[in-house]
């Protein structure tokens, strides 16, 4: 296992990943993928069992489904540089026929994506599906889904939860991205949604927090102890608190950034509080 320190130069190059692919193309999402950057880096390099000779059966390993597609570039760069494709493929990210576009698809099987997700509130279903194969192929292994927190006002999520508790799915970690942010201001203000875990808990689930989604130690502590939980009887919700645009100032605690891409002044700003660690691309 890589030590706190290794962990944190690899998130700092994947914020620089991150902001560099939105600036080229000048489009994509980079206040949540700045924001998830700790649990990319905690689930792929401690937590999930995973291999980078990639095959779509996924016997005999831990599966992750992003739900919230549009924080693509935090899930090219960390598939990138933990050897699933060549880092330099990132130039390609969002341009005509790349296999990075802006929303991750599976028709030019690009290695790590499972399934297309552009459209919210579908992940929730594949990721039960694939847990319950997993069950049925007798196969011990975990699978992971991480799901935006205004995506869970489409209510096919609900469906699908209400589904995995009553059909005691607990092989399933699936991690709410609570950042309390969406493309048209806060969750609060477009669509409150109570009190979430209340809400799971009545669905039959068990869910834990993570207080700081952006300190890597707490993340992987968090997901370690959700892989715990599993086997019992439920499947698993980690409520992880994040900032926004974490880790660039000017873009942190505002739906601002959430699909807007930094001109050439804010690029600058933004490297220069993430110092380069592991080579850029």
């Amino acid at each position: 296992m890589p030590d706190i320190n290794e962990l944190q130069d690899f998130a700092t190059q994947v914020r620089r990943d991150i902001l560099r692919q939105v600036h080229k193309v000048n489009s994509g999402h980079p206040g949540g993928s700045l924001g998830c950057t700790e649990f990319f880096t905690a689930l792929y390099k401690v937590v999930m069992e995973h291999n980078t000779d990639f095959n779509m059966d996924g016997k005999d390993e831990d599966l992750f489904f992003l739900s919230n597609g549009h924080i693509s570039p935090v899930y090219y760069s960390v598939l990138a540089r933990t050897g699933y494709f060549p880092v330099d493929e990132l130039n390609t990210f969002r341009l005509i026929d790349s296999r990075l576009q802006g929303h991750p698809t599976t028709h030019e099987g690009l290695p790590g994506v499972r399934i297309a997700s552009g459209s919210l509130g579908q992940g929730m279903s594949v990721a039960i599906g694939a847990a319950l194969s997993k069950k049925l192929n007798k196969d011990s292994h975990m699978v992971y889904s991480l799901h935006g927190d205004g995506e869970l006002q489409e209510g096919q999520n609900w469906e699908a939860i209400m589904y995995a508790g009553a059909n005691s799915v607990d092989n399933l970690i699936s991690t709410i991205d609570h950042n309390g942010q969406q493309i048209d201001g806060s969750t609060e203000n477009v669509l409150p949604m109570g009190n979430l875990k209340t809400k799971f808990e009545a669905f039959g689930w068990d869910i834990m927090e993570i207080e700081d989604g952006n300190n890597i130690q707490q993340v992987i502590d968090g997901l370690q102890e959700a892989k715990s939980r599993t086997g019992k009887g439920k499947p698993v919700c980690v409520l992880m608190n994040t900032v926004m645009g974490h880790g660039v100032d000017f873009m942190m605690h505002t739906h601002a950034w959430h699909g807007k891409a930094p001109n050439d002044e804010q690029l600058e700003n933004a490297l220069s509080q993430n110092p380069e660690t592991l080579g850029d691309y």
